[in-house]
């Protein structure tokens, strides 16, 4: 993804070299990206990058937080006086529209997925990006609607469940206009009582 000069001028250093290292990590992959690269990517020296990341690990992290605060913002509309039902649908064509509209996070998170560089400390904002999808979750289970499983498992399954959908939709040469209708239903049917 190129990100053109114009927009690069609006932000302050640590945001290009976070949005220049995510282009580059998704485009070359985490473990063939030097700092270095990053860097040049970036248009700054080694040193203005150690000043705000001390390893690549750290950067990283920041990028999947950045991703996940963005995520975030999107479920703020959640409407908890709709039916269990809507909230749900809303969740999953909110989460596959966003990663949709930004291929870009869907391909970093999609090599992060269960990787030991991400830190609990970034797991645990990953968590509070879904927090609405939580209390839904147990709504749903108290009201006996959703499956009485444990809460972590379930958002491991829907969350694979998207990325798997995303991943297959990325490689379709001909999309079918239902097929995310299709998996939404097919999620709902698996995780309802």
């Amino acid at each position: 993804m190129f990100i053109p000069f114009l927009y690069l001028c609006g932000m302050n250093k640590k945001e290009v070299i976070l949005l220049s290292a995510l282009n580059l990590l998704t485009e070359k992959g985490i473990h063939n990206t030097p700092m270095s690269a990053i860097a040049k990517a970036a248009g700054t020296g080694m040193g203005t990058i150690y000043n705000y990341f001390a390893n690549k690990d750290i950067l990283i992290n920041e990028i999947y937080v950045f991703i996940k605060e963005k995520e975030k913002i999107l479920l703020l509309d959640f409407e908890i006086d709709k039916p269990l039902k809507t909230q749900f649908e809303y969740y999953f064509t909110s989460t596959v529209d966003f990663y949709l509209s930004n291929r870009v996070y869907f391909l970093f998170m999609e090599q992060l997925q269960a990787s030991p560089i991400i830190t609990e400390e970034s797991k645990n904002a990953g968590v509070e990006a879904v927090a609405s999808v939580i209390k839904l979750l147990e709504k749903g289970k108290q009201e006996r609607i959703i499956k009485n499983i444990d809460t972590e498992e379930l958002l491991q399954f829907m969350g694979g469940a998207v990325l798997s959908y995303l991943r297959w939709y990325f490689n379709q040469k001909e999309l079918i206009n239902k097929s995310i209708q299709n998996q939404m239903r097919m999620l709902w049917d698996a995780i309802k009582e």
